[in-house]
């Protein structure tokens, strides 16, 4: 039987220019490559990648990652990683006016939130159409459905992607656009709240992975049961509730230097084990999208 090639992850930051309704955006590329990694310094993280070296011969699925409010690419490196060396070509957005450093949401409270509801979903179209119209990175993408990765308001961003209508506290619809090149969802601790309202879901049918946490006080599991169990198959989605787990226990292990109890996205409720976690989350993820593209490809 013929050996599969070893695969290195390879890093590129891809930039995408703005126009007259939106700022430029950047995202972080992780994709398959045959050169050999070596550590890299990425502000506090050490990565093992090849930067900016081409990409493996082939063209390789897409997956795109959607982190959450004020979050940053980097917080979910270790399943972009351990994907792109599974042969999957990754690209991490870093949603402008919503990301570390750039923040105009401040807490966690979407009351008065609408802009930033309605620009994430075209920001991450956006970064899809500028991959799949670049010479550079377009020939190393498999021409099949994409698959999106939300975490937190995230899994609102890919959501409403994929044909979700959110709505206001106000109760008024929230205009965002939807794409059928979207053809599966993991949901990560998502924020659902703006799809509560009656046939707020009736528009997706792409398969879903939804990931809860136990002890999740700001995406209860109850609050996405309740939105994804209106979506016109439930059959296609997949719930699982993490024990013990917390809402920021889906972001990758934070280095020691980082972790104190002031800094709440490195922080897990009680007996925890983030890294063992998170060295079965990717394998429970890339299992879950092998089975829906397969479904999906026929």
């Amino acid at each position: 039987m013929e050996q599969n090639p070893v695969l290195f992850a390879g890093s590129h930051q891809f930039q995408v220019p703005g126009n007259a309704q939106d700022p430029p955006l950047s995202a972080l590329l992780h994709y398959p490559c045959g050169q050999p990694s070596r550590l890299t310094r990425f502000g506090p993280y050490e990565l093992d990648v090849s930067v900016d070296a081409p990409a493996a011969a082939g063209r390789f699925p897409l997956v795109l990652i959607s982190h959450g409010s004020g979050g940053a690419p980097l917080l979910y490196r270790n399943l972009s990683l351990a994907l792109a060396r599974s042969g999957y070509f990754v690209a991490l957005i870093k949603h402008p006016g919503n990301s570390l450093g750039d923040n105009e949401l401040h807490g966690e409270d979407l009351a008065g939130a609408e802009p930033i509801l309605r620009n994430r979903p075209r920001q991450l179209l956006a970064l899809l159409d500028a991959l799949l119209q670049d010479p550079a990175w377009a020939p190393a993408i498999a021409d099949e459905p994409v698959t999106a990765v939300g975490h937190s308001l995230g899994g609102y961003t890919v959501l409403s992607v994929a044909g979700g209508q959110p709505w206001t506290r106000a109760r008024e619809p929230i205009r965002v656009p939807h794409d059928s090149r979207i053809g599966a969802l993991v949901l990560m601790a998502p924020a659902c709240g703006p799809f509560l309202a009656p046939g707020a879901l009736a528009g997706v049918t792409a398969p879903i992975l939804a990931l809860t946490a136990e002890h999740d006080r700001l995406t209860p599991d109850a609050e996405v049961r309740a939105a994804l169990g209106a979506v016109p198959d439930p059959a296609r989605v997949i719930i699982r509730t993490v024990p013990n787990a917390g809402h920021f226990s889906f972001l990758s292990p934070f280095p020691d230097s980082m972790r104190n109890p002031q800094f709440a996205p490195a922080n897990d409720p009680s007996g925890f084990d983030r890294e063992g976690f998170h060295e079965g989350l990717p394998t429970l993820i890339q299992d879950w999208i092998r089975s829906a593209r397969g479904a999906l490809l026929g």
